[in-house]
């Protein structure tokens, strides 16, 4: 298993949805994605920064968008899609999880910011291909599967200060 180190390639992979929808049932906040996206680094080497987020028409979004940007994370946006019967529904497990087995030869740890227990199998593959996983999130909301498929688990909650806005 790879081991923390300042010259390690490190990946952040947000689910901005989950996270979003955490901070605002648990604690009314949002989240800081700059605190989010350095400790992520910890000081290592970034190659790579991505928000998985959903463009649902809301009039903030586009500012939201830009300052991802400036922060250093690269948005990866899908529309929200509406079905027949007024359902909607926008996810980006699929393609999250494609780009963190894309990334996984360039880089040795891949930090996936998310609670949501779909990427617990994951985990187990990318630590199976020798890449370290670091979770990033709310333990309230957090699934235990992943917890426990992951190298390290940090816990926003116990650090709202640094993670809420």
């Amino acid at each position: 298993m790879t081991e923390i180190h300042p010259g390690q390639r490190v990946a952040v992979l947000a689910d901005a949805q989950n996270l979003y929808h955490t901070a605002q049932s648990l604690y009314s906040q949002k989240i800081d994605y700059g605190s989010l996206l350095k400790k992520g680094v910890s000081g290592r080497e970034l190659t790579r920064a991505i928000a998985y987020v959903i463009q649902a028409d809301a009039p903030e979004e586009e500012t939201f968008f830009e300052a991802l940007v400036d922060i250093g994370f690269e948005p990866k946006i899908k529309q929200i899609k509406t079905f027949g019967d007024g359902t909607k529904k926008a996810d980006w497990d699929v393609g999250m999880s494609l780009d963190a087995v894309t990334l996984a030869n360039h880089v040795d740890t891949v930090v996936l910011c998310t609670g949501d227990g779909d990427f617990s199998r994951l985990c187990s593959h990318l630590r199976h291909e020798g890449v370290r996983v670091e979770v990033m999130s709310f333990r309230e909301s957090t699934a235990d599967e992943l917890v426990d498929a992951a190298d390290t688990f940090i816990d926003l909650s116990a650090r709202q200060e640094t993670f809420l806005l």
